[in-house]
């Protein structure tokens, strides 16, 4: 995403919040959403000090799992090991994928949480909870690191066609999601989840999956936001444009987040746990 900071650039309390959410979100990396507050002077910083005891007390993660959960979704056609090989898969990739999946089911619907309690405080929401009356809760074991991100300008012009099937628009511009550019590093295996992804995410039933998570998600902030205490004044609010950019790239995710979550458990689902 243009504008962000990645996690190698950050320091000081940037690098401090970004350590704090892989821990709590349970990945060995930080989220895109968080890369692109940090880019704007001030605005992770506030975001973080004002909505962090729900993630700390893991209420937040706790709700967005719940949201995530039993979703009713049409499977997947399973994948053999023997179209894998064939797509140079190995042991050591399909653990790679699988990595790269499950971590988008645990990170997107706890960014959906996160995204929501800010929108509520943006939009003058005033918190008088105390987000202390809770067992304390322990933060799930990080996931093995995913596969990097592939420079779709790198691909050969057929993989990145088939990986180009499956982006969607930010800001006037095509915009491919983080766990399909992670499994671009095998095009035959992108180029069979484009064809058989596409028309699924199009069909009624993952739509209506879609719109369930973001329902469920509209339900739980609401309660999230309740255990928060006030908002520190000690932080200047983010500017009116920084505000009305992070509710254009907040829509944005909502349309995004719901389809790695589904999309991330369609292909763990398929996928074989381990090559034979």
């Amino acid at each position: 995403m243009a504008g962000e900071i990645s996690e190698g650039e950050a320091t000081g309390e940037i690098a401090t919040i970004f350590a704090e959410l892989r821990t709590l979100w349970g990945v060995p990396y930080v989220s895109a959403i968080h890369r692109y507050l940090a880019a704007k002077p001030g605005f992770l910083e506030w975001s973080w000090d004002a909505v962090a005891p729900a993630f700390r007390n893991g209420s937040g993660q706790e709700a967005a799992w719940r949201c995530a959960a039993g979703l009713a979704v049409p499977p997947l056609d399973p994948i053999p090991a023997a179209a894998l090989r064939v797509w140079g898969v190995d042991g050591a990739a399909l653990a790679d994928v699988r990595n790269a999946a499950e971590g988008f089911v645990r990170v997107a619907p706890v960014n959906m949480v996160f995204a929501g309690l800010v929108k509520q405080l943006l939009e003058a929401a005033v918190p008088s909870g105390t987000a202390a009356n809770r067992a304390p809760w322990t933060a799930p074991v990080p996931l093995p690191a995913p596969p990097e991100m592939v420079d779709l300008a790198r691909l050969d012009p057929s993989a990145r066609e088939a990986t180009m099937m499956l982006a969607s628009e930010m800001g006037g511009k095509p915009f491919v999601p983080g766990l399909y550019r992670m499994l671009a590093h095998w095009p035959g295996l992108m180029a069979h989840l484009a064809t058989a992804l596409r028309p699924r995410l199009a069909s009624a039933p993952v739509t209506s999956a879609f719109d369930e998570l973001r329902r469920r998600i509209d339900v739980a902030v609401p309660e999230v936001l309740a255990s928060l205490p006030a908002v520190s004044s000690k932080r200047p609010r983010p500017s009116d444009a920084d505000r009305a950019d992070f509710f254009n790239v907040g829509q944005t995710y909502r349309r995004t987040s719901p389809e790695l979550v589904v999309v991330g458990q369609l292909l763990m689902d398929a996928l074989p746990k381990q090559m034979d």
